[in-house]
């Protein structure tokens, strides 16, 4: 679970450094978050091959592909511009797809239950007409 928290805490550590205009350190922020964030998907893509749902190794993979995307535009700017669009926004992109799964655990309990009706009781029904 470490592992899974750790690229997210980081993302959004670089978020938070962005915001606060120290764009070099959210830079080797992102950065450190790209190992992080490799190794969640591929605990997440090895539970999805396990059976154990695919929505989070989708969710962290797509997250990764994020953050390779705004480290390779954040990399591209020159130096002592603004930060990339493109950058922040897979940013906010990546940290959107880490909640998802969260966000579905906090919702299934909402989910309806669906009970089979004995089958005793249906064979009664049916002798009664």
């Amino acid at each position: 679970m470490g592992s899974r928290l750790l690229a997210s805490g980081l993302a959004f550590s670089a978020l938070l450094a962005d915001a606060g205009g120290v764009h070099g350190l959210a830079l080797w922020l992102v950065l450190l978050a790209l190992p992080a964030a490799a190794a969640a998907a591929f605990v997440g893509v090895s539970d999805a091959l396990a059976g154990m749902g695919a929505l989070r190794g989708v969710t962290a993979s797509l997250a990764l592909a994020l953050l390779v995307l705004g480290s390779a535009a954040r990399e591209g700017a020159p130096r002592g511009a603004s930060v990339p669009a493109l950058a922040v926004s897979s940013l906010v992109i990546a940290l959107v797809c880490y909640g998802i799964p969260a966000l579905v655990w906090l919702l299934e309990p909402l989910r309806p239950v669906r009970t089979a009706r004995p089958a005793v009781r249906a064979r009664s029904l049916q002798t009664r007409a």
